[in-house]
């Protein structure tokens, strides 16, 4: 019973990681097009950390 629980909120955890990594590289996008480089190179770093930690809780779950 625990472990479904606890599935179910790790599930949740992904998926807002998920989303997260999304929006970020969405922003990147963004910033590369208007010339700003430097906040490109910024999001899509932190995009990067963000795509560990969803592979993380990932196996986690598995």
């Amino acid at each position: 019973m625990e472990s479904t629980v606890f599935s179910f909120f790790k599930d949740r955890t992904a998926k807002k990681l998920k989303k997260k990594h999304s929006m970020l590289l969405e922003q990147a996008m963004q910033a590369q097009r208007r010339g700003d480089i430097r906040m490109y190179s910024k999001l899509t770093a932190e995009a990067e950390d963000v795509f560990t930690e969803f592979k993380q809780a990932s196996e986690q779950r598995s």
